[in-house]
């Protein structure tokens, strides 16, 4: 996989028609205990692979290097830069609204 950033929505975790395949796997009948151990395997390292490439993805996604306050540190700035710009433009907006 590429070192690219990924966004949250991006990101495959859809796990449970795998984990249902599984269950079904094993849920057949007994009889070819073989195959339905091999089939099985199967669908386990499928979930294994889909579980490896999400946490690929999820270690790419921007702001993750980052602990929890520093986050958080980081979206209120982020808040106050965005009600500063909102003021800004309401207050150029109305004065070019006003009458010359």
């Amino acid at each position: 996989m590429s070192s690219q950033v990924v966004t949250a929505e991006e990101i495959d975790v859809d796990f449970l028609p795998l984990i249902y395949q599984y269950l079904r796997c094993l849920e057949k009948e007994q009889t070819d205990v073989a195959r339905v151990s091999q089939e099985s395997s199967q669908k386990v390292l499928e979930l294994q692979r889909k579980i490896q490439t999400a946490r690929e993805q999820v270690r790419k996604l921007p702001g993750v290097e980052y602990s929890g306050e520093e986050q958080l540190r980081r979206l209120e700035a982020l808040r106050k830069q965005l009600a500063l710009k909102k003021r800004l433009l309401l207050k150029y907006k109305t004065k070019s609204e006003a009458p010359h």
